[in-house]
């Protein structure tokens, strides 16, 4: 097995293909976020052992290079919104895995991961946005994990049209005020190629990721519990 050992991942250059560098362990806070800081993320699939990854290319978002199409620009001036971090954390990360995916019978949000992100979130190293409607009612969301002053995106939903993505924009203006300069949404989608994305060696990620732990910045309020 690959992983074989606590936290006994493979190096980046010893990875699959598919960038597989752990099979199976344990899947709890420690783990989390020995993981997370060397750049790999757990990514669940049916019918096999817990699979961890760090991929190549990854897919991250530079601030500077972020681009608002203007349908979207409208949208945020039309819909009224309010948007809060870390006030339900439990909903939005349920919410995610109850959301449908095109092409997808089930969802890799299973009930182990959403305990180990709720016990993450508890440590302080996972995080919630949160979009709100003007009855309070909660329309859309997305959560993520802090690795030593870099965010990596996790997953979203909404029920209304184009909230997400305005959580998103919410998100890297939250992200900006507190010294971050890019996030990390470790693979490419639609919605973020749309909003300027861009994939990079999977060297260069991790050489930026080593950058900014060197002196790593507070990008939520909440201190984390413990480190490891």
């Amino acid at each position: 097995m690959l992983f074989r050992r606590r936290f006994g991942f493979n190096p980046p250059e010893k990875a699959t293909p598919e960038g597989i560098v752990g099979i199976g362990g344990p899947l709890d806070v420690a783990t989390l976020q020995c993981a997370y800081r060397q750049g790999i993320f757990p990514w669940p699939h049916t019918g096999l052992p817990l699979l961890w990854f760090n991929p190549d290319p990854r897919a991250v978002l530079d601030f500077d290079e972020l681009h608002i199409p203007e349908r979207l620009a409208r949208r945020r001036r039309k819909l009224a919104l309010r948007f809060t971090v870390d006030t339900a954390f439990d909903q939005i990360i349920t919410f995610c895995r109850k959301a449908p995916r095109t092409g997808q019978e089930g969802t890799w949000i299973t009930p182990r991961m959403v305990n180990a992100f709720q016990a993450l979130h508890a440590a302080g190293d996972a995080h919630s946005i949160e979009a709100w409607d003007e009855n309070n009612h909660l329309v859309a969301g997305l959560y993520g994990v802090t690795a030593g002053g870099v965010f990596s995106g996790e997953s979203m939903f909404h029920t209304i049209s184009d909230a997400s993505k305005l959580g998103v924009l919410f998100l890297i203006e939250h992200l900006k005020e507190r010294g971050a300069t890019w996030i990390d949404i470790q693979t490419m989608t639609p919605h973020f190629a749309m909003l300027g994305a861009k994939e990079i060696p999977r060297t260069e990620y991790l050489k930026r990721l080593a950058t900014v732990q060197e002196t790593p910045l507070l990008l939520f309020d909440r201190e984390p519990e413990s480190q490891h």
